[in-house]
C-alpha cells in the first residue's frame, strides 16, 4: 500500500472513532484489514497530534467532551503553513511532487463544507466564500463588488471566473475577464459576491501559479539570496515557517537561499528589519528596496 492510501486510511479511522460510539481494537483492525499492532500505532499518532482517546471496557473513541478535544474541521482545513507546524512529515515531500498536491486536494474535497467555512473564515466573509464555492461548483462567472485592490489602489467591481481557493480560504483563484489573466483575490477585500447566470467562458485559461514562502503568487521564479542576523532568522521562521527549507547557518549568521514570485512580500520583510539583512543577490531586489526606501524617506520629510 502506498503512502497516500495509508494516509487516507488513517483519516477514515480518525473520523470513525470521532463519532458517538466506541470501537474495539479488533473491530478497527477487521474493518481496515490491518493488524492490531498497526491500529495501536495509528492511535498513538492521533494522541501525539493532540486528540484525547477515551478507553472504556475495551472500546476507544475520541473524547469530544474534553477541553483538549480539537475540532476535526480545524485540523483538516489547514493552510500549508499550519500543516508545516502540525506535521513536518507532509513537508518532507518535495513541493514539485504531485503527491503533495494530491494530498491537499483530497483533504479539501473530503472535508469541505459550509459549516467548516463558517468556522475558519473571518466572521462576515463566510457568506462570500460560500457564494464563491457555489459558483465554482456550477462554473459561473461572478461579480466581486467593491474589491479593494492594494496593487492598483482602486476600489471597483471585478467580473471573474473563480475556480479554486487557497486551502484556508484566504485567497480565491480567479480568471479576470477584463484583464484576461489569472489572479488571486483576497477574500477579506471583497464586499459582496454576486453569482451571475453566465457560464465560464475561459475555462481552458484557468491556471494556478506557484506561491512563494512570503505568500506571493506569480508565473515566474526569481532566485534570491540573503544574509540574516539571528534576529532576522528568528522572525523569518516565526512569520513565514515554510522558509525553513531554504535556510542554513553560516557562522554567526544565516543564509536564505531560495526563490520568490515577486519582490513585494520579501521586500516588506526586508524593509521591516533594516540593518539585520544583507541582500547578496539579485541586483533587482537591491534596486527595489532602494526605491522603496527613498519613497519612505521622502514621505517622512514631506510637509
Amino acid at each position: 500500500m502506498d503512502d497516500q492510501a495509508k494516509f487516507q486510511r488513517m483519516l477514515e479511522m480518525l473520523m470513525m472513532i470521532s463519532g458517538s460510539y466506541g470501537y474495539s481494537i479488533e473491530q478497527i483492525a477487521d474493518k481496515y484489514n490491518i493488524s492490531q499492532r498497526t491500529v495501536y500505532r495509528y492511535l498513538t499518532t492521533f494522541q501525539n497530534a493532540g486528540f484525547l482517546l477515551e478507553k472504556k471496557n475495551g472500546y476507544c473513541r475520541i473524547d469530544k467532551a474534553s477541553k483538549e478535544y480539537k475540532d476535526l474541521s480545524k485540523l483538516l482545513h489547514f493552510s500549508e503553513e499550519e500543516a508545516h507546524i502540525l506535521s513536518k512529515a507532509i513537508h518532507l515531500i518535495d513541493d514539485e511532487n504531485n503527491f503533495k498536491h494530491e494530498l491537499y486536494e483530497k483533504l479539501y474535497h473530503l472535508f469541505d463544507s459550509d459549516k467548516a467555512v463558517n468556522k475558519i473564515v473571518r466572521k462576515g466573509k463566510s457568506e462570500n466564500v460560500i457564494q464563491l464555492k457555489n459558483a465554482i461548483k456550477n462554473k459561473r462567472q461572478v461579480i466581486l463588488k467593491n474589491y479593494h485592490s492594494s496593487h492598483s489602489e482602486k476600489i471597483k467591481d471585478r467580473i471573474v471566473e473563480p475556480f479554486d481557493f487557497s486551502s484556508n480560504y484566504v485567497f480565491v483563484w480567479c480568471y479576470d475577464a477584463e484583464d484576461k489573466s489569472n489572479k488571486t483575490f483576497k477574500v477579506a477585500r471583497i464586499k459582496d459576491v454576486i453569482v451571475t447566470n453566465k457560464k465560464w467562458k475561459y475555462q481552458s485559461m484557468h491556471k494556478k501559479f506557484e506561491t512563494d514562502v512570503f505568500r506571493m503568487s506569480g508565473e515566474k521564479r526569481v532566485k534570491v539570496k540573503l544574509k540574516l542576523s539571528l534576529l532576522a532568522y528568528n522572525l523569518l521562521l516565526e512569520e513565514f515557517p515554510l522558509s525553513e527549507k531554504y535556510l542554513k547557518q553560516n557562522g554567526s549568521n544565516y543564509i536564505f537561499d531560495g526563490w520568490v514570485c515577486n519582490f513585494n512580500g520579501i521586500g516588506r520583510f526586508i524593509l521591516g528589519l533594516s540593518g539585520e539583512i544583507e541582500i547578496i543577490f539579485p541586483k533587482q531586489l537591491k534596486d527595489f528596496i532602494s526605491e522603496k526606501s527613498q519613497k519612505i524617506f521622502k514621505n517622512i520629510h514631506s510637509d
